[in-house]
């Protein structure tokens, strides 16, 4: 039996709105559907499950607001979650997010130029206010770098 790489990883997040999150997810992302009901809906996160759950609007709004922690001269969204991408295909991920008018929170741009693990990353809110990060390690092999 053949063993993965990394073992996929579940996450499962409170949405607002499950129809406008799910097209998020869908079109603007574009990642593919599994199964659903009327109050989740499953998406193929680049081989990771991830889980969106339909949340009552009062229950939605009393999670604590997101704290903020300086990175690299930015205010990075506490908490946040995403996915490295790699290298080539960053461009091509910025710039569907850019047809798609996605609002960033922290610009595409590269951090750490020149330095251990440098990268590019941006931020951007999902239509629910969950914080994505997305980034992209010029060299993969230095992701857990010091």
């Amino acid at each position: 039996m053949k063993k993965a790489l990394l073992s996929p990883f579940h996450l499962a997040i409170p949405v607002k709105d499950l129809t406008v999150t799910r097209a998020f997810y869908g079109d603007v992302l574009g990642l593919q559907e599994g199964r659903s009901s009327e109050k989740w809906v499953d998406f193929n996160f680049y081989g990771h499950q991830l889980v969106l759950h339909q949340v009552e609007t009062e229950s939605a709004d009393s999670k604590p607001d997101s704290a903020f922690n300086p990175v690299d001269g930015h205010d990075v969204p506490v908490p946040h979650f995403g996915l490295i991408v790699a290298w080539d295909q960053w461009p091509s991920f910025v710039a569907r997010l850019k047809q798609y008018k996605v609002r960033f929170v922290i610009e595409p741009y590269i951090r750490f130029k020149g330095q251990v693990g440098e990268q590019a990353t941006m931020f951007f809110y999902d239509p629910s206010g969950n914080a994505l990060e997305f980034k992209s390690f010029k060299d993969p092999f230095q992701i857990f770098a010091k």
